[in-house]
C-alpha cells in the first residue's frame, strides 16, 4: 500500500460538540506520530467538491479541544453522490459528482481522508472507498444511534444541556402549579430523550420507541394533581408519535440528504393537554440547538481524542472504508458496509440501528422509580 504522507479531514452534516476535539486529535496524531501534513477541507464534502481547504497544524488547532462547532465548517445537503442543483427553470437536479473530488484528492496529494459524521456523511465514506479512496470515518451524532458503538462523542454534552434545561422548567412548573413540556432532539431514536428524562427527574417521558396514548398521560397528570404534587415535566423526543398516529414534521428540506425536518410535537401535545386537562396550564419549550452548541464536556473531549487518534493509527495499519469505535468498551474499526448496509452508492442506509429498547435496563429503571412512558 502507498506512503501516507498528507491526510484530509472534513466534518459533515449537523454541527454538535467534540468535532473540534477529533480534528485536533487526527492533526497531532499525524504530525507528532507520523510525519504527515494535514489538510482539512471546508463546509464537509462540499469543500472536497470546490477545492476548499485549509492547511491544519498544530498550532491552529491548539485552542480548539474545549471549542463547540468546528472550525472547518459544516454542511449537511452536500452528497457528492447524488448532488443536488437547480437546473436553468429553478428546479431541483441530481448528479454524480464524486470524480471530481476524487481527482481533487489526486491534485493536493492527498493519501488518505478522514471523514467524520453521521449516517449521510459516513454513507458517503463507504462510497468513496468503493470508488478506492483510503478512508477512515468518525462516527458523529447526538443522538447516539449509531451501531457498533457504545456511545457517540456529542452525546453526552448534549445530554447536559438537557438535563440542566429539566431542572430549569421544573423550578417554574412547581412555582405555577403547571405542566411543562421539554422537547428535545432525536429524530427517530429516544436515547436523548430517555437520559435527559431520567437524570433530570421527569415524570413522563415520551419516545418513539414507545407510542404514547394521551388519556394515560392525562390519566398520570392527575393522579400527581390528586396527590398533591402539581407540577408535572414531560421530556418528548421530537419523533415521539401516539398510538396508530405519525410524527409532526416541521418541513421539508428537499436539496437536502435528509429531507425531512421533524418538531412541533411539544406545541402539539400541549395544545390538546390543555383541552384534556379541564384549563389547567400547559407549557412546552424546545431547546433545539442549544443541544449542538456550547462548549465540550470532558467526557466528550476524552471521546474524541480517543477516536480522532485511533482513526489516523487505523490508516497506517492499512484499514479503509472502516468506522472506528469503541464498542464493548474495546477500541477497534468496524465495516463501513456493517453499519451502513450495503445499500447501492449515494443512498443513504443502515445496517441497523442503535435504538431504545423499549424492555431494556434503562427504561426498566425509569419505570422502577415511577417514570410514565404514556403507554
Amino acid at each position: 500500500m502507498a506512503e501516507i504522507k498528507r491526510i484530509g479531514v472534513l466534518t459533515g452534516g449537523g454541527d454538535c460538540s467534540g468535532l473540534n476535539a477529533v480534528v485536533r486529535a487526527v492533526t497531532l496524531t499525524a504530525i507528532n506520530k507520523y510525519g504527515c501534513e494535514v489538510i482539512g477541507f471546508k463546509k464537509g464534502y462540499a469543500g472536497l467538491y470546490a477545492n476548499n481547504y485549509m492547511q491544519l497544524t498544530a498550532e491552529n488547532t491548539a485552542q480548539i479541544l474545549n471549542q463547540g462547532g468546528t472550525i472547518l465548517k459544516n454542511s449537511n445537503k452536500d452528497n457528492l453522490f447524488n448532488y443536488a442543483y437547480r437546473d436553468e427553470n429553478g428546479n431541483i437536479q441530481h448528479k454524480d459528482v464524486s470524480d471530481v473530488a476524487v481527482q481533487n484528492l489526486k491534485d493536493l496529494q492527498i493519501d488518505a481522508l478522514v471523514v467524520i459524521g453521521g449516517d449521510g456523511t459516513l454513507t458517503s465514506a463507504r462510497d468513496f472507498a468503493r470508488k478506492g479512496v483510503r478512508v477512515i470515518g468518525v462516527p458523529k451524532t447526538i443522538d447516539n444511534d449509531v451501531s457498533y458503538a457504545d456511545i457517540t462523542f456529542g452525546f453526552t454534552t448534549a445530554l447536559g444541556v438537557i438535563c440542566e434545561s429539566v431542572d430549569r422548567v421544573r423550578t417554574t412548573a412547581f412555582s405555577h402549579d403547571r405542566v411543562q413540556i421539554l422537547e428535545v432532539m432525536g429524530r427517530h431514536c429516544g436515547w436523548l430523550a430517555l437520559e435527559g428524562g431520567l437524570s433530570g427527574g421527569a415524570d413522563i417521558i415520551l419516545l418513539p420507541e414507545i407510542p404514547y396514548d394521551i388519556n394515560k398521560i392525562v390519566e398520570v397528570i392527575k393522579d400527581r394533581d390528586a396527590k398533591g404534587l402539581y407540577d408535572t415535566v414531560i421530556v418528548v423526543s421530537e419523533g415521539a408519535k401516539p398510538k396508530d398516529g405519525d410524527v409532526v414534521i416541521k418541513k421539508i428540506v428537499a436539496d437536502s440528504a435528509d429531507t425531512v425536518r421533524l418538531g412541533g410535537i411539544g406545541d402539539q401535545l400541549a395544545s390538546q393537554l390543555e383541552v384534556l386537562l379541564g384549563g389547567k396550564e400547559v407549557r412546552a419549550t424546545n431547546i433545539g440547538h442549544t443541544q449542538r452548541g456550547g462548549e465540550t464536556c470532558q467526557y466528550d473531549r476524552s471521546l474524541c481524542t480517543k477516536l480522532g487518534s485511533l482513526a489516523v493509527d487505523a490508516l497506517f495499519d492499512g484499514k479503509s472504508g472502516e468506522m472506528v469505535t469503541i464498542y464493548n468498551a474495546v477500541p477497534q474499526t468496524v465495516s463501513l458496509e456493517k453499519v451502513l448496509g450495503s445499500g447501492a452508492t449515494g443512498e443513504t442506509s443502515k445496517g441497523g440501528s442503535h435504538n431504545v429498547d423499549p424492555n431494556g435496563f434503562v427504561v426498566k429503571t425509569a419505570r422502577n422509580i415511577g417514570i410514565s412512558f404514556g403507554d
